[in-house]
């Protein structure tokens, strides 16, 4: 038996839609990132960008867990001497919410040649309304999965 390797030619990408206020910023990181690389899919070839399309929504509301929201800290520097900058995730939250949503999830990509291309695919949303209807977006409800892990102990 031949081992299977997917061409860029033999793509197929689909639209999910994904709510940012269901559950907390790390696990909704992970599962975008996990979507955009296309680990879900029999296909995935790991030199080859297989993976989808998705839009989140809500970003806005988004959900942390203990006290991150004052002291999980988001640094910047001006390469100038005294140029350090910092803010917490509240004051970017107010700010930018698809900022740090997009910074989540950037994290979460391996450092190569395919996470420019893979976040191009990445559409963040502060609000419930976004403009892809069109492309007929699978929604995807995490709170579901992560109530049915706790329950069972995992």
């Amino acid at each position: 038996m031949r081992t299977f390797s997917q061409k860029p030619s033999q793509v197929t990408r689909a639209w999910y839609v994904l709510d940012a206020s269901e559950v907390p910023l790390g696990r909704l990181a992970t599962t975008v990132a996990s979507l955009l690389i296309g680990k879900s899919k029999p296909s995935v070839t790991h030199h080859v960008d297989g993976g989808d399309f998705v839009v989140i929504v809500n970003a806005g509301n988004l959900v942390v867990t203990g006290n991150k929201m004052q002291a999980k800290m988001y640094y910047r520097h001006s390469q100038y001497p005294g140029g350090l900058r910092e803010a917490t995730l509240a004051e970017k939250v107010i700010a930018n919410p698809s900022e740090v949503v997009f910074r989540a999830v950037r994290g979460m990509l391996p450092v190569n040649k395919l996470r420019d291309g893979r976040l191009k695919r990445l559409k963040i949303y502060a609000d419930g309304d976004h403009k892809h209807e069109a492309q007929k977006p699978t929604a995807i409800s995490l709170a579901a999965s992560t109530k049915r892990g706790a329950k069972e102990g995992k």
